[in-house]
């Protein structure tokens, strides 16, 4: 049965419903990701930690990140999409309270830890679940709305600090209670994070696990009230067709059994995941006020184009939004890619040409600084219109039902492992090589990522999950 033939019965209000739940996971990917800026001050003064230590903490979440993305991957093929969206909700409030009663830097880092295994698992399974919720013809831009999410989590978490700083005075002055206001920064999260976790209490669980899980009947329930009665036993039938009955979904089925290795499959998901992260993105999203002071903008200056770049970001991923449903996937990644591969080579020769000053930060000519802030910012437009929100959609969809779980993993696991390695590698590189040649690698993975996507990704673009084997 193909999206198009689907029945009049089809709930779409139901299915945007509970689609736009799951992404309240990506709003808290988003929130608990940025939080972290405005509570710097109060790690380095509470807790003793130094300035060039920082970020070691900070970027200690991502490992939790990298775990939390495998395992849910894989226990969402035994417990269920929603169950592993439910243990995430419960993680980010634990996380979010721990962060702001924490008395040390140990615990307060095993604190992040556990937000960290929240944001991986809400990564993977809020798509998962949409793509295996929604019709082929706009389960596109539903899962879409996760990166959505995620950008708005992110301004949520940057004005929120905000507005607890200035009204208290600084993130170190007391804002109620006596407590400090950089603990109130992290505390505001478990409101979202508790609407969250009760929001999920109304939502069905995946009709695709419910089969795999031999309970077709409720799976035909939830199938019902998504796509009507008319439609619900054949898609019930398509589902249960296209698993392995042997067995239940497993890591080993990642093998082909034809062949005794990896299926290729799993390879492009390995290669979206990557790629995702070697063209540098989080160095504007993480170290944006760094890098263009080292070019001689004023603090002042740097802070207000991070929030134009966040500006930007939101218009960019509507315009995928749009476009995702209608000329498809793989067109966007190798434009994005395309794109980005000119903007990130643009940046690195205006970086080339700076000088350094007495204190050895780099400056830039007027044209040459104007050439870096314009061609920086195209470059957020063409990532987030393209491998930002793409890249997610496909991860939640490409996999055939057998697989998607255990696939999920490990794209999950390289991809954070990816954020890992480029937030903490830019730092060093930004050191001892210098703005221009850390660009310049970022520029040869986009130009490489072209040659990927036109040669090994398939498009997926209104094709349903039971056929995606193909």
């Amino acid at each position: 049965m193909t999206d198009s033939a689907l029945p009049s019965g089809e709930n779409k209000s139901f299915v945007i419903l509970i689609s736009c739940i799951a992404t309240i996971g990506g709003f808290l990917f988003g929130f608990d990701s940025g939080v972290i800026n405005g509570t710097v001050d109060g790690l380095v003064t509470s807790f003793g930690v130094t300035k060039t230590a920082v970020g070691v903490h900070v970027a200690f979440m991502l490992l939790g990140c990298a775990v939390g993305a495998a395992a849910a991957g894989r226990l969402a093929d035994l417990y269920g999409r929603r169950a592993m969206l439910i243990v995430a909700a419960i993680l980010f409030i634990v996380s979010a309270w721990g962060s702001g009663v924490a008395t040390g830097i140990v615990e307060f880092d095993i604190y992040r830890l556990l937000g960290g295994l929240a944001v991986g698992a809400a990564s993977v399974m809020a798509p998962a679940y949409i793509s295996e919720v929604a019709p082929a013809r706009y389960r596109g831009r539903l899962t879409t709305i996760q990166q959505v999410a995620i950008i708005s989590g992110l301004t949520a978490a940057f004005l929120s600090n905000y507005i607890l700083a200035h009204t208290a005075g600084s993130s170190l002055e007391p804002f109620w209670m006596g407590i400090a206001t950089w603990r109130w920064m992290f505390w505001i999260e478990i409101a979202p994070a508790a609407i969250f976790f009760f929001a999920l209490m109304v939502i069905p669980e995946s009709p695709r696990f419910l089969v795999a899980s031999g309970k077709k009947d409720t799976a035909l329930a939830v199938l019902t009230k998504l796509y009507g009665a008319q439609a619900a036993p054949g898609k019930v039938a398509e589902i249960d067709s296209s698993l392995d009955h042997d067995h239940k979904p497993r890591l080993s089925d990642l093998i082909s059994k034809v062949t005794g290795k990896v299926r290729p499959i799993v390879w492009v998901g390995i290669g979206l995941a990557t790629f995702q992260q070697l063209v540098g993105i989080n160095v504007i999203f993480y170290y944006g006020s760094i890098l263009w002071q080292s070019v001689g903008f004023s603090e002042d200056h740097a802070l207000l184009i991070n929030v134009v770049s966040g500006a930007v970001s939101i218009g960019a991923v509507v315009l995928s939004l749009v476009l995702v449903d209608k000329i498809g996937r793989k067109p966007l990644l190798w434009i994005g890619s395309a794109g980005m591969a000119v903007t990130l080579t643009l940046t690195a020769i205006a970086f080339a040409t700076g000088t350094l000053d007495a204190n050895g930060d780099l400056q830039l000519s007027d044209n040459m600084g104007i050439l870096a802030l314009v061609a920086a910012n195209v470059y957020v437009i063409f990532f987030n219109m393209s491998w930002g929100p793409v890249m997610w959609v496909m991860l939640g969809e490409m996999f055939p039902n057998q697989i998607r779980g255990s696939g999920l993993a490990v794209a999950g696991l390289f991809q954070w492992g990816s954020n890992w390695a480029i937030t903490m590698s830019f730092p060093a590189l930004l050191a001892g090589l210098g703005l221009a040649v850390t660009y310049g690698f970022y520029a040869l993975c986009a130009f490489i990522s072209i040659i990927f996507v036109i040669k090994y990704v398939n498009e997926t673009n209104g094709v349903e999950l039971e056929d995606m084997e193909g």
